[in-house]
């Protein structure tokens, strides 16, 4: 509760502290005047709360980051799979994706409208693209950082490929997948806002920059809260997947100020009081 009480306490001093800036017109250096209030966008929250077109564009937006990202996750880790596992496929697919992996996701919408019949599908290309290759490279890192001992104890009880694959290879590369699935998420977001901005009809993207285009700034920041909002929520929701699917791992905390757990000083302790006591209990009794 005091973890919460202290995320809370931060989140209001940050607004706190932009209505201050903002009501009283500061302008050093950096130009609070020209910002709009925090009641200013909480108004205009509650305007876009009341009307259809924001939840139109909130379906539009999740629809395209939730496909996309999708698809990346089931491309992105089977390629990465392939690709850490075959010399082959390596050597076939390796160049061309390192290649094509440094080229910004944004840059890639004039291809996307060419490429494709409607402003959809490009956006959830440009979506797709900007998951697909954090979710791969995790991937292939994750696989062949896989300890050879785990694979060749199924190869010694009888298991064959898929066995090891569906043993071995996937659960040891969870963790390293999920951590590539968390910043793909957030790169989609960015990407598929921008696309929006571009070549979109709906969505969160394309309605904050019409109001930027009319000069509606509290109706601006109601668009990039929302934003940070739905990027938190799909962000947690990746997060709480993956400690759901590796509950398997060991987990750490940290207590602040909190005592060290307590170890055992004496190995004997462990021996419970009996005809033998302690003194007389051998090093290979212990072990």
């Amino acid at each position: 509760m005091t973890r919460y009480a202290l995320r809370g306490l931060s989140l209001a001093v940050g607004l706190g502290l932009w209505q201050l800036l903002t009501s009283l017109n500061v302008d050093v250096w950096l130009r609070f005047s020209q910002f709009p209030t925090v009641t200013d966008v909480a108004r205009a929250f509650a305007d876009r709360l009341s009307g259809p077109d924001y939840w139109t564009d909130l379906t539009d937006s999740l629809t395209r980051i939730l496909t996309g990202f999708l698809l990346a996750t089931a491309l992105g880790v089977a390629t990465g799979v392939l690709v850490a596992r075959s010399r082959l496929a390596e050597d076939l697919l390796g160049p061309l994706l390192e290649v094509v992996r440094p080229i910004p996701a944004i840059a890639l919408v004039p291809v996307a409208i060419l490429l494709f019949p409607s402003n959809e599908q490009g956006i959830v290309f440009i979506t797709f693209t900007a998951a697909y290759f954090p979710v791969l490279v995790s991937t292939r890192h994750a696989v062949r950082a896989l300890t050879p001992v785990w694979e060749e104890a199924v190869r010694t009880m009888g298991g064959g490929r898929w066995r090891i694959l569906g043993s071995v290879v996937l659960p040891g590369a969870l963790p390293g997948i999920f951590g590539g699935l968390s910043v793909g998420i957030g790169v989609s977001w960015i990407c598929v806002i921008s696309a929006e901005m571009i070549s979109g009809q709906y969505g969160v993207g394309y309605r904050t920059w019409q109001d930027y285009t009319v000069v509606d700034y509290p109706g601006v920041f109601v668009g990039m809260v929302t934003i940070g909002v739905l990027g938190w929520l799909t962000s947690t929701a990746v997060e709480l997947l993956g400690r759901r699917l590796t509950h398997w791992l060991p987990r750490t905390s940290y207590v602040p100020g909190g005592r060290p757990p307590r170890r055992v000083r004496d190995a004997t302790a462990l021996i419970p009081a009996g005809p033998g006591t302690k003194e007389n209990v051998s090093h290979d009794q212990l072990v």
